[in-house]
């Protein structure tokens, strides 16, 4: 398992943009697939994007597409996740999580056994 802290979230306004970052440890992190998932107060926990391995496969959910995009940086062993054209819907706790069995193509939060505390995005309209 890798460990994983979030940061960057923040209060913005809609069709703002924001970078969020997750820095992973762990000596075995460039073996991991990752994703963020996000939930809103009320709503189940929804997946948004996740990377590959060697971050050169990535899948989007339908909702994000075109605006965010997920990258990763595995001499830094961070992600990131950079949102532009943010909407207030996007509001949401943003998590970080890992993988090493599916190379980062399942939209499943049980796939994913490593998670983050979050990082906390809100929009304003």
């Amino acid at each position: 398992q890798v460990h994983l802290v979030e940061s960057g979230g923040g209060l913005v306004q809609a069709g703002d943009s924001l970078r969020i970052s997750c820095a992973a440890s762990g000596s075995t992190v460039r073996t991991y697939a990752m994703a963020w998932f996000r939930q809103a107060p009320g709503k189940e926990r929804e997946f948004v994007a996740s990377i590959s391995e060697s971050g050169q496969r990535f899948y989007y959910a339908d909702s994000v597409k075109g605006r965010f995009a997920i990258t990763r940086d595995n001499a830094k062993n961070t992600v990131y996740l950079q949102m532009n054209n943010l909407k207030p819907e996007a509001t949401a706790r943003y998590h970080c999580t890992a993988e090493n069995t599916y190379g980062g193509s399942s939209r499943y939060d049980g796939h994913y056994t490593s998670w983050g505390q979050g990082t906390q995005v809100t929009v304003s309209s």
